[in-house]
């Protein structure tokens, strides 16, 4: 049988294309998330970045909804067998995690198998012990991280005659800072987003203060909660006398009022250090940040901050060559100009003692004094074990019970002891019960 020589010639190219096509198919990583404004846009152009950077694989983000949705979602996914390869979870979350068997890869044995440079002791301290097991085993990759800070709108403290160089440094200071500036904002003098991240968790870590045993969780699942010590019986109170005029006005569970900072409303607010991208693209008025006040009555205060944000979970049951790829991208994503620059305009930590020192060294802070300010904090003095991380597990649901129970006491429902204690018991409750899952 005679070939026709331009046939035979069409089919070469064409499985030679196909072959091609094959080899250069780039494989897929799903990043799920929870960042929305600005923070979404950094998400974005990090996974741009690193795809058009090498051509071999594929970062493709997804936004879940909140951080307890993404966490949810991620978890729900592993149980279906579809979970994505890297998981945005909130730092609350990492009990959860560790507590999730199989569910996840540890980082740092995905990083050596692939064959990527790892060092641990590369990553800032308070962002590592945070995502380490007590051996000191990496699970996680730092990504988001913040600490709390306390904003204020400069032009307010001038109007009512206060000095907007020298923002209040103590609880009793802010009080007394905020009766004032409400003469021109008579709906809130302060306020606070996560309200109980902010006045549970990094008060009692910016106190010394515990919240619970076996050093807040960290040194072991069976630990039992000390929320209505009391520091925090005093400070709730402070909240529900002063929420009778809105001298303190709540702002609900999560972050959702923050735009109230930048409209305006509330001139002092304490929030995120992560807030930065939203406060420089939409407040018209000066601004600034300064360290979480503290009680001058409770002995060594100020501490040390706690870390916010959320690191990056590599999820279980992927191929080799996927999380050869998710190493390639947690590489990138620590090269110490892309942390220079991704701390410089998003207002996250550098999670690198190199970008740290370099930002540093480059006067950066000299004019731009409010990203520095959470590492102030983080640093302020060498953490104890009531300031060096909080692990509870179940601690996305039990934020809601203790919310339940501040609401309760900014209501007049509860008295802030009762509200406290309750707090208290229903939330070893649900260390019990968590503690119940992972042992089975």
């Amino acid at each position: 049988m005679k070939i026709d020589r331009r046939f035979l010639c069409g089919a070469v190219l064409a499985a030679s294309a196909l072959a091609s096509t094959s080899a250069m198919a780039q494989v897929e990583l799903q990043w799920w998330h929870a960042m929305t404004g600005a923070n979404n846009d950094v998400i974005v152009k990090l996974a741009e970045d690193f795809n058009a950077s090498q051509k071999e694989y594929k970062v493709v983000p997804a936004y879940k909804g909140s951080y307890a949705d993404t966490l949810n979602a991620g978890i729900a996914a592993f149980r279906a067998g579809n979970a994505p390869h890297i998981m945005q979870v909130f730092e609350v979350g990492t009990a959860t995690m560790m507590g999730a068997r199989g569910a996840v890869k540890p980082v740092q044995d995905m990083m050596k198998e692939a064959g990527e440079a790892f060092d641990p002791k590369s990553y800032l301290p308070a962002i590592t012990g945070y995502y380490s097991t007590t051996k000191g085993e990496m699970l996680s990759f730092p990504f988001n991280s913040s600490s709390a800070v306390m904003w204020y709108n400069k032009d307010a403290f001038r109007k009512v005659g206060l000095n907007p160089d020298a923002p209040p440094k103590t609880w009793p200071e802010v009080f007394e800072a905020a009766k004032k500036l409400k003469a021109n904002s008579p709906n809130c003098g302060f306020s606070t987003a996560w309200i109980t991240w902010l006045n549970i968790e990094q008060l009692g870590a910016w106190h010394n203060t515990p919240l619970g045993t076996k050093a807040n969780g960290m040194d072991g699942f069976d630990t039992t909660f000390q929320i209505n010590a009391p520091l925090f019986v005093q400070h709730l109170t402070n909240l529900v006398e002063l929420q009778k005029d809105k001298t303190f006005d709540y702002s609900g569970r999560t972050n959702t009022g923050e735009g109230r900072f930048t409209s305006g409303e509330c001139p002092i607010f304490l929030t995120s250090s992560a807030f930065f991208g939203n406060v420089r693209a939409n407040a018209k008025f000066e601004w600034a940040n300064t360290t979480m006040p503290y009680y001058p009555n409770i002995a060594g205060a100020p501490q040390n901050s706690i870390i916010g944000g959320a690191s990056l979970w590599v999820m279980g049951g992927k191929k080799a060559e996927e999380y050869k790829g998710v190493a390639k991208f947690f590489t990138f994503l620590s090269d110490v100009d892309r942390q220079v620059k991704l701390h410089t305009e998003s207002g996250y930590l550098p999670i690198t003692k190199a970008a740290y020192e370099k930002v540093k060294a480059s006067g950066f802070y000299k004019t731009n004094p409010h990203l520095e300010t959470p590492l102030l904090q983080l640093n302020n003095k060498e953490p104890t074990e009531n300031s060096r991380g909080l692990r509870f597990g179940g601690l996305v649901q039990i934020r809601d019970i203790w919310a339940e129970e501040f609401e309760a006491a900014l209501t007049g429902k509860k008295s802030p002891k009762e509200a406290l204690d309750a707090a208290t018991s229903r939330g070893n409750e649900m260390l019990r019960q968590f503690e119940r899952t992972v042992s089975r």
